[in-house]
């Protein structure tokens, strides 16, 4: 285990915002994970919190300095904004095995730690022969995150593939195993989500299958593929899957941001059947009754794509993505952020609401 004070956590996350950590804490295995969570609630105990805490034990004088009390489970920080400092522990987990845990005729279990790159994995899994993760290529991120934010792109989420989540209570420190069912799965949410911070995410199982199956219901996958649908390979998938993201979305080692801002929409059939009528152009996504359309479209329709507002912006090719042009306070990208959610309600009565997680 590895600890830090005052911490710089600009490189720790994609929007490349200067945010610094009280504490800086790295485990490596779930027993040091147990352990820093024990010294945190050791720390809760005692009334002092943060570095100062733990310099007072050791009898380190810190002039009285105090941190709040807060903690956050960090992987590549692409799915949040920092808006200040953070005054208390950012944990960062370092659990990077992958092991084949099951296999039968049909498909394998695949248990990952929460720290391996998510494309490194989809990677693997293609390279082994194993198949349903195509679609979510090159998405940033860690694998642990992934079962977090239920990812997806290209007609797949990552729910459809997950078996079970393997965490520790950050209450009691006991290990608990989610199956599939009790992470509670929908667009772009879970169990884990909607109770931030309590559970630690330290393996995610994955059932892969051993036959590939194309999944071509997205419509640029369809128009490239549907011709050749029996003969495609998953190889094939990744690849385009991959080109279409770079040309789509700023990386992130270039220009700041965390990729997908805000969640598409999904509004009742009224709703829906009272804009496509005023907008025969409207493009969506049905799903059984209700229909999702692409925020990115209702941005683009009010003026947004490519405009900057000082340091900050709006990609040129892809407006659902803020970006950082570099030295952007978190406030400039919220207020952005704020005037595009405002003009998007204005003209169309939808309200989007951030995929981004604000800390």
């Amino acid at each position: 285990m590895k600890k830090y004070y005052d911490y710089q956590l600009a490189d720790r996350n994609t929007f490349g915002i200067s945010s610094k950590a009280a504490e800086f804490v790295e485990y490596y295995d779930v027993s040091e994970l147990k352990d820093a969570l024990r010294d945190m609630k050791r720390r809760k105990e005692c009334g002092i919190s943060g570095a100062a805490c733990a310099d007072s034990v050791a009898g380190k004088n810190m002039a009285g300095e105090r941190f709040r009390l807060d903690y956050l489970f960090l992987g590549v920080g692409s799915n949040l904004l920092f808006t200040g400092d953070f005054a208390g522990t950012v944990f960062h987990g370092n659990i990077k095995d992958i092991e084949v845990v099951e296999n039968n005729s049909d498909y394998s279990l695949v248990k990952v730690g929460a720290a391996v790159v998510w494309d490194d994995f989809v990677k693997w899994s293609l390279g082994n022969s194993l198949y349903g993760a195509e679609n979510l290529s090159l998405i940033p991120g860690e694998t642990g995150a992934s079962a977090v934010q239920n990812i997806g792109a290209y007609g797949v989420e990552v729910s459809e593939i997950i078996e079970k989540v393997e965490t520790v209570s950050v209450e009691d420190l006991s290990e608990r195993v989610f199956t599939n069912s009790e992470c509670r799965y929908s667009y772009r949410r879970s169990f884990f989500k909607e109770n931030y911070n309590r559970y630690v995410v330290h393996h995610v199982v994955f059932r892969l299958n051993h036959r590939f199956v194309p999944v071509l219901k997205y419509k640029a996958l369809q128009q490239e593929f549907s011709a050749v649908a029996n003969s495609v390979s998953a190889g094939e998938i990744r690849d385009y899957v991959i080109e279409m993201r770079r040309n789509k979305l700023p990386d992130p080692s270039e220009i700041g941001n965390a990729g997908s801002f805000f969640m598409n929409p999904v509004v009742s059939r009224e709703v829906f059947e009272a804009l496509a009528a005023e907008y025969p152009s409207l493009p969506f996504y049905r799903q059984c009754e209700m229909f999702k359309i692409p925020a990115a479209w209702l941005i683009e329709q009010c003026g947004w794509k490519g405009r900057r507002v000082g340091n900050a912006g709006v990609c040129s090719r892809q407006p659902l993505v803020l970006v950082n042009y570099g030295g952007a306070s978190a406030d400039e990208i919220i207020s952005l952020s704020e005037r595009i959610v405002s003009d998007v309600r204005e003209k169309f009565g939808i309200v989007l609401r951030p995929e981004v997680q604000f800390v």
